[in-house]
């Protein structure tokens, strides 16, 4: 892509292409320089685009704009439609500045913007309002460690993009999180991440689970993928690990979001199956690459997995469970939430039938599950006991053949007595029943025809097969 700026140089924004001092940190008192494209707080930002790709690897010995990651000569920031250059630097900057889901920060970055943001937070402008001393404080000493045009083309190197509100790929169902929508997503992968949003479910529970546990997570995440969804969930142990390895088993798409960077797989077991993940589908994260989760990152990282899904499915948590935070947020956005029910005696199936009595949705199977959060014509097939042939008799001829005994012959007027019919009705449904198998005659007394053992396959209720047996009793 041609470069914006004179001269044909790779086009840096010269918010981010300053000279550093001491640890890197940019000069707070030493104003932007003039013909290098920084525009006025109250300008607009000049239309640019693109991230670095593994192509702007710095020359040592240069200026910062070379030393820290920026393309080299001639070489412009690879395109990526919507969103300008500035704002897609500013935007990854703030990804290491700020955590993830901060309303507060939602709130001044959706009022005053990216850029103008960042250089409020870092001592550059005005202070965004109600911002306390401590929080400044806070973004003061994480500033000098900010390198958005490094981590760039790290996440390049590692095969990734980081994609902003704007990009032809971001997933607008996130924007349903208001103020605490991300700041941007690093993603790995090559799909297009709002393209498989659009078909996804969220399956999760706990990182303890049982053994059966494991196995439903298995089969909803194979049997979700052979029904062209994309099943999400966070790669930890137990139920996330098992959903991803059924998706994958089956040849489907899986999405792992991650409260760790995307080049940081966590947990360090799960290192193989993350990198599996970031090849066959996508694996995301709000943090920047190198960061390390934290307690508070994984419930936050909760909330991308609620709103990235039309749907989320809970197969084992405790009362006190992240998974309940994901179903719980999940429904708050309008989004279908499914449980799969366990045994009763079991703390793992506590959580989730406490979910189940609100307004969660007992599921089964993928085909449940697909029923619910489908499109027309995705429903699961029909459930019933076993159907035996005497269901099928019409409610008369049943009286009858209710009315007769199994201690021994019964005489016909008898038998009209008990079912309440006509001597002449009753003779004619025990003559039906006789063709059908269910009744032996002998002389003037009907007897039920014995049971036929089980070990000859016949189900409970049949009429034994002696040949007499009416074909199409269905009729």
């Amino acid at each position: 892509m041609p470069s914006p700026s004179a001269g044909g140089r790779g086009a840096v924004p010269a918010l981010f292409s300053e000279p550093r001092q001491g640890r890197g940190g940019w000069d707070e008192g030493q104003a932007l320089p003039e013909g290098r494209g920084a525009p006025d707080e109250g300008q607009a930002l000049p239309e640019r685009r693109g991230t670095p790709d593994e192509r702007g690897t710095p020359d040592e010995g240069q200026g910062l704009s070379e030393r820290r990651g920026v393309p080299d000569e001639g070489q412009g920031l690879p395109e990526r439609r919507g969103v300008p250059d500035e704002e897609r630097l500013a935007r990854a900057a703030l990804t290491r500045l700020v955590e993830p889901g901060d309303e507060t920060v939602g709130r001044w970055l959706r009022r005053m913007g990216p850029v103008a943001l960042w250089r409020a937070l870092t001592g550059k402008g005005k202070p965004p309002p109600g911002a306390t001393g401590e929080r400044l404080a806070g973004c003061a000493l994480r500033a000098p460690d900010v390198d958005p045009v490094t981590d760039l083309a790290l996440i390049a190197r590692c095969g990734g993009r980081f994609i902003c509100p704007g990009d032809l790929d971001w997933p607008g169902q996130l924007d349903d999180l208001g103020d605490a929508r991300p700041v941007g997503l690093w993603v790995r992968g090559a799909a297009d991440l709002r393209m498989w949003a659009l078909r996804s479910v969220a399956v999760v529970g706990a990182r303890a689970c049982s053994d059966y546990g494991a196995h439903v997570a298995a089969s909803l995440g194979a049997g979700l993928a052979e029904r062209g969804w994309v099943v999400v969930s966070g790669a930890a142990h137990g139920v996330d690990g098992a959903a991803h390895r059924g998706a994958l088993a089956a040849g489907g798409a899986t999405i792992a979001v991650l409260a760790s960077g995307v080049d940081v797989p966590y947990p360090r077991a799960h290192a193989e199956l993350i990198a599996r993940m970031a090849e066959q589908g996508l694996v995301l994260a709000e943090l920047p690459p190198g960061a390390h989760p934290t307690r508070p990152r994984f419930v936050l990282r909760n909330r991308v997995i609620a709103a990235l899904t039309r749907g989320t499915v809970v197969v084992e948590a405790q009362y006190r469970s992240g998974s309940l935070v994901t179903a719980r947020r999940a429904q708050q956005l309008g989004r279908s939430t499914m449980g799969v029910p366990g045994p009763v005696t079991s703390g793992l199936s506590a959580g989730v039938h406490e979910l189940l009595r609100g307004e969660a949705v007992l599921v089964t199977d993928a085909a449940e599950v697909a029923e619910l959060i489908g499109g027309i014509g995705d429903l699961a097939p029909e459930r019933r006991g076993p159907l035996v042939e005497r269901d099928l008799l019409d409610p008369v001829t049943a009286r009858v053949l209710e009315a007769l005994s199994a201690r021994g012959g019964n005489h016909l007027r008898d038998v009209a007595r008990e079912s309440g019919t006509g001597c002449d009705e009753a003779l004619g449904r025990l003559h039906e029943l006789l063709a059908l198998g269910f009744v032996e005659r002998h002389g003037d007394r009907w007897e039920l025809v014995p049971p036929v053992r089980r070990s000859d396959g016949a189900r409970r209720g049949d009429p034994p097969n002696r040949g007499n047996r009416v074909k199409g009793l269905r009729r």
